[in-house]
């Protein structure tokens, strides 16, 4: 009689698709087995299924995940076309060019819990854009960026073109106009790979941006 073939258990399943990858793939497969670590787990083998099968990943981002650097991981998931559609705040779209172009002017303030509204106002005093542990140079970041983009408005009103606002960045970071002040390897900014792969970008709420607000 033939012996009946015993079935894999998840832990023997998840180290066989690990086994490819990288060390991070290995350390979860390994340790995230339960609740939402396994959720995690399984979320990422839905992502892989689902690309593989030629699907399109949509991916969202809130709050202030430029300014976190998320685009040292995103850029790389959009060069590796693991993402093909971004939705976002107007903040996190100009806040990664903010970083590509001034990042040595940035301030980390760890104690930013501990701040007085004296110490609120000293960062204010110096044009220091506070947010939550970094602080964002408005003359480094973003006055340098509304001169490049007051340009590209100002020519697509006399053309009567119209353009959305992902669009607007994508011209200004073709022409070149911003790499002499690069101050990140541009392999880091996310909007600059995005750029690249002309992907395109939905950008809610734009008017709330400081970019927008500019405008």
């Amino acid at each position: 009689m033939k012996a009946k073939r015993r079935s894999k258990g998840p832990e023997e399943i998840n180290a066989a698709l690990a086994a490819k990858k990288g060390p991070v793939a290995k350390f979860i497969a390994r340790n995230y087995r339960h609740f939402n670590a396994a959720a995690l787990l399984d979320a990422a083998k839905g992502y892989e299924t689902h690309l593989a099968a030629g699907g399109k990943m949509l991916m969202t981002l809130a709050g202030a995940m430029s300014t976190a650097e998320l685009g040292i991981s995103l850029a790389e998931m959009i060069r590796r076309d693991k993402v093909h559609l971004i939705v976002c705040t107007g903040a996190n779209l100009e806040e990664d060019i903010f970083n590509l172009v001034a990042h040595d002017h940035y301030e980390r303030v760890p104690h930013y819990r501990q701040l007085t509204p004296r110490d609120e106002q000293q960062l204010l005093a110096r044009h220091m854009n506070r947010v939550t542990d970094t602080c964002i140079p408005e003359m480094e970041a973003m006055r340098r960026i509304e001169k490049a983009v007051l340009e590209e408005w100002t020519a697509a009103d006399r053309a009567g073109e119209r353009y959305f606002p992902h669009e607007f960045m994508y011209k200004i970071l073709r022409s070149g106009k911003l790499k002499k002040s690069y101050q990140i390897d541009p392999k880091n900014s996310w909007m600059v790979a995005a750029c690249e792969k002309n992907l395109p970008i939905v950008v809610p709420g734009w008017e709330d941006a400081t970019l927008g607000n500019m405008y």
